[in-house]
């Protein structure tokens, strides 16, 4: 049978992200692999994790992204600073950059060698603007955060599905189905409890892999969902 991956918040690590995939997973070509969003800011190289991201299904490796909150900021401040024009030959100041540079959008910019957000390539904004803000396999619905399970239709609210904290999941609202997610850094131990046990209705996959230093946190996970096995890679990136 297939296998079916999933990757949690990468925040730019990108040696963490090969590691993970070439030497841990090690998809093959029938296997699928699906991300859970959050693909920059925080971390060293969100450039290259883009890149090396947009490049798997053209080598044979079968993947599905979903869009997180930072993918979201991200076009957004650089649609924002598209319009911020000058004054007497002065570039005006994009409040819409200065709050997402403090969620790691600096490290962003520096990744691409450019000075500001929009000296980067449209093909990247292009990308993340066709990624799928949630997707139903089998027992499970994958989001970046979560759901509002106080809607009626759980699937209309994308604002949700992008920024959730604290939800409380309504199997009967998704099919008899859990949420796994990503979005709100939680411990290893925590995650292994999901995994392992009957007791959530979700599973949260985010370790905090940008977290240095913190027990329980700091590596970027990986669950198969056939077989229920996790995975853990230490950051290489720092």
């Amino acid at each position: 049978m297939p296998r079916q991956w999933i990757i949690p918040d990468i925040h730019g690590y990108l040696e963490t992200t090969r590691a993970l995939i070439e030497y841990q997973i090690r998809p093959t070509s029938d296997d699928i692999i699906y991300f859970l969003g959050d693909y920059i800011d925080r971390g060293p190289d969100s450039k290259g994790v883009l890149d090396y991201l947009m490049n798997l299904n053209d080598r044979g490796i079968n993947a599905r992204f979903l869009k997180g909150n930072h993918e979201e900021f991200f076009v957004e401040t650089w649609k924002a600073d598209h319009n911020v024009g000058s004054f007497l030959g002065f570039r005006k100041t994009n409040p819409k950059a200065a709050d997402w540079y403090k969620y790691g959008g600096k490290d962003t910019v520096r990744s691409f060698g450019v000075k500001h957000i929009c000296d980067i390539e449209q093909k990247y904004i292009d990308w993340i603007e066709k990624l799928e803000y949630y997707i139903v396999i089998d027992n499970f619905v994958l989001v970046h955060a979560g759901l509002n399970f106080m809607s009626d239709d759980v699937f209309s609210d994308y604002n949700s599905m992008l920024w959730a904290k604290d939800f409380d999941c309504i199997p009967s609202k998704i099919g008899g189905r859990k949420v796994i997610h990503g979005h709100t850094p939680v411990s290893h131990e925590f995650i292994f409890e999901t995994v392992n046990t009957n007791r959530y209705n979700f599973i949260d996959l985010d370790n905090g892999v940008y977290y240095k230093g913190q027990k329980g946190f700091g590596n970027l996970m990986a669950l198969e969902v056939n077989e229920m096995i996790l995975l853990a890679q230490s950051s290489l990136d720092d």
